[in-house]
């Protein structure tokens, strides 16, 4: 526990407007493929059709469409971000492995490697100085 309080008070230390930027793009970004999801649902059952052998495939299209609706709102804001990035992180993987079971398509990949490895970024950096949940800590 200390050493994540001593990288936070890094990270708030040397936060830069760009990785708050790279926040904000991220967690629009991931709203956007959310919105992209719940519009083209047969997209995404069509994205995990491989996976239509095992139980829940309707589950997981819903737990995929409003992780990205609603974690994407939170990370925007910097509100719970570490939360709203954990539960995105099964969801990447996934997106990245689909690749390998399906089709491969080099540009979803490459999409989901770089937005894994933004989130996982962030669960160690934080929302930053510029965020709702610094607001808050900043208030007690």
């Amino acid at each position: 526990m200390g050493t994540i309080k001593s990288l936070n008070k890094w990270a708030n230390a040397h936060t830069y407007y760009p990785l708050d930027v790279l926040r904000i793009a991220l967690g629009v970004f991931l709203f956007m493929k959310g919105v992209h999801f719940v519009s083209n649902t047969e997209l995404l059952v069509e994205l995990i059709k491989p996976l239509n052998t095992y139980a829940g495939s309707m589950i997981l299209a819903h737990y995929v469409a409003a992780s990205h609706l609603v974690g994407g709102i939170l990370i925007a804001f910097g509100l719970l971000t570490r939360w709203a990035i954990i539960v995105q992180i099964p969801v990447l993987i996934g997106a990245i492995l689909v690749n390998f079971m399906g089709d491969f398509n080099t540009a979803n990949l490459f999409l989901a490697s770089a937005t894994f490895l933004v989130c996982v970024f962030f669960v160690f950096y934080g929302s930053g100085k510029h965020s709702v949940d610094y607001y808050l800590k900043m208030q007690m």
